[in-house]
């Protein structure tokens, strides 16, 4: 088998696996790849996903998937997502949500569609933290109560 280096190629064939799979680990990933004849380690893997703006979710089954999140519509919450909350609190000019280990991607794309109209200026997602600036920190308080109603899937 001919290992295959080409960096677009593999790219494109990463992209590929992303919208037709459900895969739900890098390991899955790389099997597929391989199976392509691109020899690949985790943290090729783990470059290519960001690279393509890759992100993980919850499908409809419950089952964390990567998906490429420019391919993504509207995200409504899953009736699960307030689960994955664990503390929500600010300091008057940041508001911090704290999540279960893996979800606070999942979350932060839920709370960067209220940057329009709800006054998110924008969100960073780590593994289990999201930080959530505020358009307007004098607006903070009702901001955490609609992060709150919009976690919670009492208001999409």
């Amino acid at each position: 088998m001919a290992e295959r280096i080409d960096t677009q190629a593999r790219l494109q064939a990463l992209r590929k696996l992303l919208v037709k799979e459900d895969a739900s680990t890098q390991d899955e990933l790389r099997d597929e790849l391989e199976k392509l004849d691109y020899e690949v380690n985790q943290s090729t893997i783990s470059r290519d996903l960001r690279k393509l703006g890759a992100i993980k979710m919850i499908d409809a089954s419950g089952r964390t998937v990567y998906r490429i999140a420019e391919e993504m519509t509207r995200v409504t919450a899953p009736s699960g997502l307030g689960t994955l909350i664990t503390n929500i609190e600010h300091n008057g000019f940041m508001v911090v949500v704290h999540t279960s280990p893996g979800s606070a991607s999942l979350v932060a794309r839920q709370l960067d569609q209220l940057r329009s109209s709800n006054g998110v200026l924008g969100t960073i997602a780590g593994d289990d933290t999201v930080f959530v600036c505020p358009r307007n920190p004098k607006d903070i308080s009702a901001l955490v109560k609609r992060i709150e109603r919009v976690l919670s899937g009492s208001d999409n």
